[in-house]
């Protein structure tokens, strides 16, 4: 039986990642909507809406390359799929 457990490296490279591309799709949809409407209590709504999207993001990343393993073994140069032993 294999457990699945998240690995403890490039949590803050992950992190980072996942910020910017939630800044990037919010830059590119929200913001120019409510640019002319902007004022602080919007402002508040979009930076709430920034953490739920990187949020997303992160999770959807960490699943993705991490508890899938869809990442290249670098050791032994071939791509696994599954948690299962080879």
């Amino acid at each position: 039986m294999t457990v699945m457990t998240a690995p403890s490296g490039g949590t803050a490279r992950r992190l980072v990642e996942s910020g910017t591309e939630a800044t990037a799709v919010l830059g590119a949809t929200a913001l120019p909507a409510a640019w002319p409407a902007l004022d602080g209590g919007l402002v508040a709504v979009l930076a709430g809406m920034l953490v739920v999207i990187t949020g997303a993001i992160y999770a959807l990343h960490t699943v993705t390359f991490d508890l899938l393993r869809l990442v290249p073994d670098r050791a032994r140069g071939k791509i696994s799929f599954t948690h299962g032993e080879e």
